[in-house]
């Protein structure tokens, strides 16, 4: 029989953390475990208010359903994120912390890292980037120049921005890649395109609204870089429309349930031929972990989210100049410490 529990943590930022959507200097997260025997596989849900996603609504589903998941039987990942998905329908930043901690689990019941258990071949990894948060021109600098890295991703929202990406420029030249988050129009988007490539930024992520479809499918013919859907491929099920307005995708374990979908995601992705990222919603060390035992499947990865914050609540994963290791120890490769500083 599973034995559940979880642990809510308030994880600080090492600098106020600014996009499109707003600002917070801290991370609300849950960490999920799911024990059997002497194993015990852990997960994560960050909380994410402009998907009204809150750690307390996931902690009452998780008593409310507390009896039938230490009932299931995990002989099968995949048969258990079924189970979920059909037990607590549309609740996919909970789905997934359960489905990384069965994961997690499983692969530690078959003495493998997880990365082994999938199939996967531990080669050809990209390196992560390092977020830069939109802030003052002087504050932005400030932050590349106190950690240097060799691609950055950048926030941004409107088009006075590109004057703060000429300054960094300076500075650096490393590779830019920028997420608008939906905060550009379509005539923003066909004046700045053209721009940033003069300033070696390799992507741009979901430029305009998600339920713009029409105006991304013009905005892909004329753009000169490749533009990769972050708010429009939430699940999978918006895969395929993707690939008329994006050149890839960028892929949220939280967003579209955990590993279990993402592997059909990236599956699909291939076929239809986009190009494929894994991103992070400033998980710890876990969720990070999830991410990073796929990332050999990927073009791109952004998982940075431990550098992201002052505190973590696991350990077992190293970053060296955007290389990511792992420990090579069974499941994810981590451990949970609870909450410290870094």
């Amino acid at each position: 029989m599973l034995q559940l529990k979880y642990q809510p943590f308030e994880l600080e930022f090492e600098y106020p953390f600014t996009t499109h959507k707003g600002t917070k200097t801290h991370q609300p997260t849950l960490i999920t475990a799911l024990g059997l025997a002497n194993l015990t596989g852990f997960g994560e849900a960050p909380a994410i208010s402009y998907y009204n996603v809150t750690v307390p609504d996931m902690i009452a589903l998780l008593e409310e359903k507390r009896t039938m998941i230490e009932r299931y039987a995990l002989t099968d990942p995949h048969r258990f994120w079924h189970f979920l998905h059909h037990l607590i329908p549309g609740q996919h930043f909970l789905t997934c912390a359960l489905d990384i901690a069965a994961w997690d689990l499983f692969a530690q019941m078959r003495r493998q890292p997880l990365y082994h258990l999938l199939g996967i071949k531990w080669d050809h990894t990209p390196l992560t980037d390092y977020t830069i948060g939109i802030d003052s021109t002087d504050n932005m600098l400030a932050k590349l120049q106190a950690h240097p890295w060799p691609v950055y991703k950048i926030k941004v929202g409107g088009t006075d921005d590109i004057d703060k990406l000429r300054a960094l420029r300076l500075h650096t030249d490393a590779p830019f890649r920028i997420d608008a988050n939906e905060g550009w129009t379509f005539e923003d988007a066909k004046f700045l395109l053209p721009e940033l490539q003069k300033l070696n930024v390799t992507l741009v992520e979901q430029p305009l609204l998600r339920t713009e479809h029409d105006a991304m499918k013009e905005l892909k013919q004329i753009s000169p870089l490749p533009l990769y859907a972050d708010e429009s491929c939430q699940t999978e099920d918006q895969v395929k429309k993707c690939a008329e307005g994006f050149h890839g995708i960028n892929i949220k374990l939280t967003k579209c349930g955990g590993i279990t979908p993402a592997m059909r995601m990236i599956k699909e992705a291939r076929e239809l031929g986009l190009k494929v990222m894994i991103g992070n919603m400033n998980e710890s060390t876990i969720g990070t972990a999830a991410i990073a035992n796929l990332m050999p499947l990927l073009d791109e990865v952004d998982a940075d989210g431990p550098l992201l914050l002052r505190q973590d609540v696991g350990e077992g994963l190293s970053y060296d100049n955007g290389i990511i290791k792992l420990s090579n120890r069974a499941g994810l490769g981590v451990r949970f410490t609870g909450l410290r500083d870094k």
